[in-house]
């Protein structure tokens, strides 16, 4: 979205506000919305009267639901953002959006937004353009929750009846630091844009689109983020990390993550259960 930024009645929550994205949002949302409802594991202290600070964990179903009573909405950002053993992103980044979206469900909220991540795409080559109607093909166990996570939304969508969007987030920094970030980098101007436009859409039932800037490199289709009213104003092309852009090595989109070191250098080690005879 561009110029003008839209203006949405009620109040809305923000899983994971203690994050990256979720300082981004908090700031970018507070001339969008009436009030923000905080909720993350970390303490958050509010700032305005327009802000609630709720201290939970994705465990708590009774309390989650009980934060959620009467907002217009779910942002969803909460959980582990990066490479992890699979069980922990199991409990967290699978069971917790489940509980966030049946908390939904039960508190009659009538739209969340999930942040999913390019990571659920990506192993697919570098140069090959993807769109959210192709086949996910996870980079690691990060990519894999992620992409249950979405699978959750779907169903909750198609069985429940929530409106629901799915942002598969590019690299979301003030500014790019690798070569990589040249196709998926996400600026904080366009990633409040991507998510207001979620939050606006007229006549959503269920939608997945990349949320990533301008970047004339970029790898992801665009197109299903235009036809929400999203309109990125940014690009990687202005932003060298350095004098130059060095070129990029990385064989597939996910990058690093999508190598094995990375995804076994943080399991840990399963011990084995004897029985007695």
């Amino acid at each position: 979205m561009g110029g003008k930024m839209t203006r949405l009645d009620g109040e809305w929550l923000l899983t994971g506000a203690a994050g990256q994205i979720g300082g981004i949002l908090r700031t970018g949302l507070r001339s969008v919305v009436q009030g923000l409802r905080l909720l993350d594991i970390k303490p958050l202290t509010a700032d305005s009267s327009s802000e609630r600070v709720y201290r939970l964990d994705l465990q708590d179903l009774t309390g989650l639901t009980e934060a959620m009573a009467g907002v217009q909405g779910v942002i969803h950002l909460a959980g582990i953002a990066d490479e992890a053993d699979f069980r922990d992103l199991t409990e967290v980044n699978i069971v917790g959006t489940y509980h966030v979206f049946e908390a939904a469900r039960r508190a009659n909220v009538g739209r969340v937004i999930f942040a999913s991540s390019n990571h659920v795409t990506g192993f697919y080559p570098t140069g090959v353009p993807v769109g959210p109607d192709m086949a996910v093909r996870p980079d690691g166990f990060y990519g894999v929750s992620k992409a249950a996570g979405e699978a959750v939304a779907r169903l909750y969508a198609d069985k429940f009846g929530l409106e629901v969007a799915c942002l598969r987030i590019g690299s979301c920094l003030p500014r790019p630091t690798e070569p990589r970030h040249r196709h998926t980098w996400l600026s904080p101007r366009d990633a409040t844009a991507a998510f207001v436009a979620a939050m606006a859409a007229p006549d959503l039932r269920y939608t997945t689109f990349y949320a990533v800037s301008a970047n004339e490199l970029g790898w992801w289709d665009h197109e299903p983020g235009r036809a929400l009213g999203y309109h990125p104003s940014e690009s990687a092309e202005c932003h060298p990390p350095g004098s130059t852009w060095e070129p990029a090595t990385d064989s597939v989109q996910g990058g690093v993550l999508a190598t094995p070191a990375y995804t076994l250098d943080r399991q840990r080690p399963i011990r084995a259960k004897f029985t007695r005879s």
